[in-house]
C-alpha cells in the first residue's frame, strides 16, 4: 500500500474527461491546489489541500467505484508527496511529469471530432478572447490538434480559462487546451490548415505539398506522442472529415460517435472454418484493420484492433448477433486498448486491402448490417455472369444476379437466399482472384435487383 499523500493518482482518464470532471470528483472532500493531466498516459495527478482530504477521498472511493462520463477511473495515493513546480528546462524535478507555463501560444487537442474543424472555425471560437495572430492545424496520434498564437499572453490565458473542456458543437469536438512551449509559429501558407492573420498576402499551399510538416512533432507538453512512442497506423481523428461528409452530421441510429475503444472481442466463432483473413474480410467492411489475434486458450474467440474508435463502434453495432458458418457472433468491445505486435497475431496495418485508405466517404456511407445482397467490383472486363455465379454458388442459393458496367468497369449484384449465405460468400471470396483480378465484395443495401 502506498503511503498516504495529499497527491492523488487517477488512472484510465479518457480523452473525453476534462479537468473540471476530475475536480468535481474530489472537491467534495477538500480544496484541490494543483492538477496535472498526463494525457499521453491517460492519467492525472491531483494535489489536495492536505493529507486528510486525500485520505477521505480514497476511503470513500474504496466502497464506491468512481465513474466519469460513463468511464470507470481508478484512484490511489501518488508516490509523490507534493507536486513540484517546473524548472527552467520545463521538466518536473521528480518523476519526469510535465507541466505547462503560461504562453501566448496554445496547443489545442480536439476530441470526439465528428465534424471537420477548420482554421475559420477555430478563429471564430478563439478570437472573442483576443487578437489571434496565427493558427496551424495538424494530425497526431492523440487526435486533431492546432497551435493558436495570440498577440498577448493574457489573451491566451483568458481563452484557456474560458474554453478548456468545452465542446465546439453540442456533444462533440471537445477542446483540451494547454500552453505550448513554442515562442513563435512559422506559417508559410494561408489555407484551410494554416493562417497568418497578420500577413494576408501569403500564398495558398501548393498541391501535394505539406504546408506544416514540422508541427506534427512539436507543440506543447500534453497530448503528444512521447519520444520513442509507437506510431499509430490509423489516427483516431483522421477520418472525421469523411464521417461528416458521409453522414451529413447525422450518425446512423445507435451510433454515438464518442467511443474511443479500438479493440473488439469476437466470440462463438466456428473454429473449423474461421481464420484471420476471413475475419479481416468481414470487419474491414466497417473500418481499417490494424491487427487480428485468435486466442489459443479460447479457440472460438478473437481480438480485432480497428483503425479508430468510430470504426470499432460501427463493427460492434452492425455485426453483433450476425450469423456466420452456423454460429451467431458475439461482438463486444475488448478491455484491451490494442493488440501488441507478436508472432502469433496477424498485422494488417500496411495492407492495401484496407478499404478506408481510399474512398472513405463512400465506404462509411455503405456501412450496414449483413444483407442478402452483395456487391462485387474490380472484376475482369471480360467476365460473364455465369463465371461469377460459379465462383460464389458454393456458399448458398443464389436467387438473382446482375452484371453491369459503371464508368466502363464491370460490377455485379448477387442476391442470396439468406444473410448468412451472403456473409459467408463475402468473408470467403472478398480479395480472391478471378483471372488475375483481385475482386472486392461489400454488402449492398438494395432490396432487389
Amino acid at each position: 500500500m502506498t503511503e498516504p499523500s495529499k497527491v492523488i493518482h487517477v488512472r484510465n482518464v479518457g480523452h473525453e474527461i476534462s479537468e473540471n470532471d476530475l475536480l468535481s470528483l474530489v472537491q467534495p472532500f477538500g480544496a484541490v491546489t494543483k492538477l496535472v493531466m498526463l494525457r499521453a498516459k491517460n492519467q492525472a495527478l491531483l494535489q489536495m489541500h492536505d493529507v486528510a482530504s486525500a485520505i477521505n477521498a480514497l476511503q470513500y472511493y474504496t466502497n464506491v467505484q468512481p465513474s466519469v462520463r460513463g468511464r470507470n477511473v481508478y484512484i490511489q495515493f501518488s508516490s509523490h508527496q507534493e507536486l513540484t513546480t517546473m524548472d527552467q528546462n520545463g521538466q518536473a524535478r521528480k518523476g519526469g511529469d510535465q507541466d505547462s507555463q503560461p504562453n501566448r501560444i496554445l496547443l489545442v487537442t480536439i476530441h470526439h471530432l465528428l465534424y471537420p474543424i477548420t482554421v475559420e472555425v477555430l478563429h471564430q471560437v478563439f478570437s472573442p478572447h483576443g487578437f489571434v495572430e496565427k493558427i496551424v492545424t495538424f494530425q497526431k496520434s492523440a487526435g486533431s490538434q492546432a497551435l493558436i498564437q495570440f498577440q498577448t499572453c493574457q489573451s491566451a490565458i483568458q481563452a484557456r480559462n474560458a474554453l478548456q473542456g468545452r465542446n465546439i458543437y453540442d456533444g462533440c469536438c471537445q477542446l483540451d487546451i494547454q500552453f505550448s512551449n513554442l515562442s513563435e509559429l512559422q506559417v508559410h501558407y494561408n489555407n484551410e490548415r494554416s493562417r497568418d492573420f497578420t500577413n494576408p498576402s501569403l500564398p495558398s499551399e501548393q498541391k501535394g505539398r505539406s504546408s506544416q510538416s514540422g508541427y506534427g512533432d512539436t507543440g506543447g507538453m500534453y497530448a503528444l506522442q512521447p519520444p520513442g512512442g509507437r506510431a499509430v497506423a490509423f489516427p483516431q481523428m483522421g477520418s472525421a472529415g469523411a464521417i461528416a461528409a458521409a453522414f451529413g452530421g447525422a450518425l446512423p441510429p445507435g451510433i454515438s460517435g464518442t467511443n474511443d475503444r479500438c479493440t473488439i472481442l469476437v466470440s462463438n466463432l466456428n473454429t473449423d472454418k474461421i481464420d484471420e483473413d476471413k475475419l479481416f474480410n468481414l470487419f474491414s467492411v466497417y473500418g481499417n484493420i490494424v491487427r487480428i489475434k485468435l486466442l489459443h486458450n479460447k479457440p472460438d474467440h478473437a481480438l480485432i484492433e480497428m483503425g479508430d474508435g468510430f470504426q470499432a463502434e460501427l463493427a460492434v453495432h452492425f455485426l453483433k448477433g450476425a450469423m456466420l458458418f452456423g454460429k451467431r457472433l458475439e461482438v463486444n468491445f475488448s478491455k484491451y486498448p490494442n493488440i501488441t505486435a507478436a508472432p502469433d497475431n496477424h498485422d494488417y496495418s500496411t495492407s492495401n486491402l484496407n478499404r478506408f485508405n481510399r474512398n472513405a466517404v463512400k465506404n462509411y456511407r455503405y456501412c450496414c448490417a449483413p444483407t442478402k445482397m452483395i456487391h462485387l467490383s474490380t472484376l475482369p472486363q471480360d467476365i460473364t455472369e455465369e463465371e461469377i455465379i460459379s465462383h460464389l454458388e458454393e456458399h448458398g442459393t443464389i436467387e438473382n444476379s446482375k452484371l453491369f458496367e459503371v464508368n466502363g468497369k464491370k460490377q455485379a449484384l448477387i442476391l442470396f437466399e439468406t444473410e448468412e449465405q451472403a456473409t459467408e460468400a463475402l468473408v470467403s471470396k472478398h480479395a480472391s482472384s478471378i483471372d488475375g483480378s483481385v475482386i472486392r465484395i461489400s454488402f449492398s443495401q438494395l432490396q432487389n435487383i
